[in-house]
C-alpha cells in the first residue's frame, strides 16, 4: 500500500556560499541567526547536497533538473525550459535560445561586448525587440518573444535543427560575441551545422537593424545587439510520476521553474513574490498546506538567497536568511512530522565574493520527520551539517532518500513491472484466470 506521508521539500536558491571576510570569516549562512532552521537540524538528520558533483558550478533550471534524478544527458537545455515556463510555442523540431538584447562595441569585424540586457524603459525594450522579432530567409527562420525587460526567447525553426550548438554571448563585458558552432560532439551533423548558419545569419541581421533603428540614432552606447545562449529542444522526458511514482507540486515566483516542472510533467504553480523574503516563504509553505492536499512531493522555492548573492553583500544575504528563517518557524509551527517528511536545501552555492556566477560548493541539506534519524548536528549551516548522518548526496541519491523516508522505496530486485522502477508499487498487470 502506498505511504499516506507527503514531503515539503523547501528549495532555498543559492544558499550555499564560501567564508566572507566581512562576516569575520563566515558565511552568510553561519553568520545569520537561524533558530527554526537549528531546531529542525537537531532534531532531524543532516549532511550536503550537491545535484551533480561537487566543484562543479551549476545553472538554477539544471540543478533542479539533476535534483529531480534526471541526467545531464537528458537535460533539454535551458531556451526550451525558459520557452516553456514563458508560454512560448516551440514545435517538434525547433530550437529555443535564451536570447537577450546588448549593447557592444566594434572592434575591427567583431562585436565586444558591453552590457548584457541593458536595463531599459520599457516601451523602448518592446520596441527594439519588435524590430528583431521576425526573421526569414532560405536558411529558415526565427522569432524573437520577449519575456521580460530586454530578454526573451529565440526560437528557430525551418529544416531539421540540433540545439547542440555554442553560445554566442561571452557572459562577460570586454570579451568579443562568439560565433555559434556544433559542439565537438555533434561535429559533421547536418542538424547542428544547419542551426549555426541560422543562428549566425540571424544574429548579424538583427546587428544590422538594430545598428539602424531611430533609437540608437547618436547614441554612444547603442543597443545594437542581440546575444543568445543555451540552447533547447524539447524530447520524450520520461515524467516525474513515471520515474518516481511521486505527484509532483511546484510552488515558485519565477517561470523557469514552471518550465522545469512542466517538462517533467508535474503541475507547477507560479504566485506573486511577496517583498519580504519571510513573508513569501510562509505564504508558499501556507499555500503548500492548504491547497497541495493531492500531491506526494511539493517544491517550495525562494529566489531570495540566490539574489541576494548575486548582489555580492555578504550582510545583505545574512539578512535574508535571517527573514526565511523566521518565515519558516511561522510556518512550520504545529506541522505533524508523522504526516510530513521535511527536507531543507539548496539548488546550487551563489557566493558573495568572486567573479563566478554560481559556485560549485554543495548545499547544507537536513530531513526531519517520523523515522528520520538525529545525528549530531546541532544547526544548520555549510559547515555544521558536516556533522550529519547524511553524509554527501549527490543527483538521484536525493529523491530515493526522499522515497526511502515516504516509504515508497522499492525492495531491490523485485519486478512488480517490467521496467526495474525503484518505487512500489508500481503499475501491474493482475494475473487473470480465465485466460
Amino acid at each position: 500500500m502506498k505511504s499516506s506521508r507527503r514531503c515539503v521539500l523547501v528549495l532555498l536558491d543559492g544558499l550555499a556560499d564560501r567564508a566572507q571576510n566581512a562576516l569575520g570569516g563566515l558565511t552568510p549562512l553561519q553568520a545569520a541567526a537561524t533558530p527554526a532552521l537549528d531546531r529542525l537540524a537537531s532534531q532531524g538528520a543532516c549532511g550536503h547536497f550537491h545535484a551533480l558533483s561537487p566543484g562543479q558550478a551549476l545553472s538554477s533550471e539544471a540543478a533542479h533538473f539533476f535534483m529531480m534524478g534526471y541526467s545531464p544527458a537528458e537535460f533539454p537545455g535551458r531556451g526550451y525550459l525558459e520557452a516553456l515556463g514563458e508560454g512560448v510555442e516551440v514545435g517538434p523540431g525547433q530550437v529555443a535560445l535564451l536570447t537577450h538584447l546588448a549593447r557592444c562595441r566594434h572592434q575591427g569585424d567583431e562585436l565586444v561586448l558591453q552590457e548584457k540586457k541593458p536595463p531599459l524603459p520599457d516601451e523602448l525594450a518592446a520596441g527594439l525587440i519588435a524590430a528583431v522579432q521576425q526573421y526569414d530567409s532560405e536558411l529558415g527562420w526565427a522569432r524573437f518573444q520577449r519575456t521580460k525587460g530586454s530578454s526573451g526567447v529565440l526560437v528557430l525553426g525551418g529544416p531539421a535543427l540540433s540545439p547542440r550548438i555554442t553560445d554566442s554571448d561571452p557572459m562577460y563585458p570586454g570579451l568579443p560575441l562568439m560565433e555559434p558552432l556544433p559542439w565537438a560532439e555533434a561535429r559533421g551533423d547536418p542538424a547542428a551545422l544547419a542551426a549555426c548558419a541560422l543562428l549566425k545569419a540571424y544574429l548579424a541581421w538583427a546587428h544590422t537593424v538594430l545598428a539602424g533603428h531611430a533609437a540608437n540614432t547618436g547614441a554612444a552606447d547603442p543597443v545594437n545587439a542581440v546575444i543568445t545562449q543555451r540552447a533547447g529542444q524539447g524530447g520524450g522526458l520520461p515524467t516525474l510520476a513515471d520515474r518516481w511514482g511521486l505527484r509532483v507540486l511546484s510552488i515558485s515566483s519565477a517561470p523557469i521553474y514552471r518550465g522545469v516542472f512542466r517538462a517533467l510533467g508535474a503541475e507547477a504553480w507560479v504566485v506573486p513574490e511577496e517583498a519580504d523574503p519571510g513573508q513569501d516563504l510562509e505564504a508558499k509553505l501556507a499555500l503548500a498546506r492548504e491547497r497541495g492536499g493531492g500531491f506526494d512531493l511539493i517544491h517550495v522555492h525562494s529566489k531570495a538567497p540566490d539574489e541576494a548573492g548575486h548582489r555580492k553583500d555578504p550582510a545583505h544575504k545574512q539578512a535574508v536568511i535571517q527573514s526565511l528563517d523566521a518565515g519558516l518557524g511561522r510556518a512550520l509551527t504545529g506541522l505533524d512530522p508523522a504526516e510530513t517528511l521535511l527536507a531543507v536545501t539548496g539548488d546550487h552555492a551563489t557566493a558573495c565574493s568572486g567573479d563566478m556566477v554560481h559556485s560549485g560548493e554543495p548545499s547544507p541539506l537536513l530531513l526531519w520527520g517520523h523515522g528520520v534519524w538525529r545525528d549530531q548536528a546541532v544547526a544548520f549551516n555549510e559547515t555544521a551539517c558536516a556533522a550529519g548522518a547524511l553524509g554527501l548526496l549527490r543527483g538521484t541519491e536525493l529523491m530515493y532518500t526522499i522515497l526511502n523516508g515516504l516509504d515508497r522505496g522499492k525492495l531491490w530486485g523485485l519486478r512488480d513491472n517490467p521496467r526495474d522502477l525503484p518505487y512500489y508499487p508500481a503499475p501491474r498487470r493482475a494475473l487473470k484466470l480465465s485466460e
